[in-house]
């Protein structure tokens, strides 16, 4: 069976990452015929047209987008099989924290990377709200955390936006334009923020129907019907629906998860996974 050459592989991801074949030859150190001729023995090899012309430029193909989702992952996979290698199984603990939203969706794919690299490495997990994990991380209790939150003192780089919507109980009977009965999280919270935001910038009134202090008491309240909540899509269970235009409440902005690290942190460990996960998935997920 024919295997694919990690190389080729390699340049057409610096190309769709710089975008032209010139830009790619540059940060490759090679002749943009070389390149353009390891593209040429790529499409040889499978008998189709990864790139199409449109205009001076050429851009990839419906067959060159379906490859690179698979080159992104051949070549993380790669590189840290690489690393672990060579490096050996890192040892010791990792405390990292995630926010409840997306304890179940985005942690566990971050936790398997991770385990597959070092799986001697003992981890724990802290689950809390995303500006209290952020000021853990700065007090040095935690070595890791993914956040909504930014910090320019700190190491991070985005790992997933997801879009923010407006939930509710499948079955609660929400009136247009009458005040929108919120579910909120007491501050500090970003999806508290934009939801009033939007609800001010669009002229829709609100009142406050329900205030909690956890994900897991904005839960109930949605559960129970009390009202409507603007909360990354992650919440969305099977008891829920989402709200929008038709019902007149105005769009909301994208949130983006980042995986957050101290510069200087005391535990070495914390530093190798952060720059392992950040070569892997980032090269695996496209730079987001």
């Amino acid at each position: 069976m024919e295997t694919f050459d990690l190389d080729l592989l390699r340049t057409l991801v610096t190309i769709a990452d710089c975008e032209t074949f010139g830009a790619a030859a540059v940060k490759l150190d090679r002749t943009q015929s070389a390149v353009t001729q390891q593209m040429q023995r790529l499409e040889e090899q499978l008998g189709l047209n990864l790139f199409e012309r449109q205009g001076r430029n050429k851009q990839l193909s419906r067959h060159g987008d379906k490859l690179l989702e698979y080159a992104r992952q051949l070549l993380a996979l790669n590189d840290e099989a690489l690393r672990v290698m060579r490096e050996g199984d890192l040892t010791g603990s990792l405390r990292i924290g995630a926010p409840h939203d997306v304890a179940d969706t985005l942690l566990p794919g971050l936790l398997s990377h991770i385990a597959r690299a070092s799986p001697a490495l003992r981890l724990e997990i802290h689950v809390g709200r995303s500006p209290f994990l952020m000021e853990s991380l700065r007090r040095g209790e935690i070595d890791l955390t993914l956040s909504t939150r930014e910090d320019s003192a700190l190491d991070g780089f985005p790992l997933r936006t997801s879009p923010t919507i407006w939930v509710c109980a499948a079955d609660f009977a929400y009136e247009r334009g009458a005040p929108v009965p919120l579910i909120l999280a007491d501050e500090p919270s970003l999806f508290r923020r934009l939801a009033l935001d939007a609800l001010k910038e669009s002229g829709v009134p609100w009142r406050a129907a329900y205030l909690a202090p956890s994900l897991i008491g904005i839960k109930a309240a949605i559960r129970a019907g009390l009202g409507v909540t603007a909360r990354s899509i992650d919440l969305l269970g099977a008891d829920m629906r989402v709200l929008g235009d038709k019902d007149g409440l105005p769009r909301l902005p994208d949130v983006t998860y980042y995986l957050w690290a101290r510069p200087n942190a005391v535990n070495p460990v914390a530093r190798q996974v952060f720059l392992m996960l950040k070569a892997t998935l980032q090269r695996g997920l496209g730079a987001g």
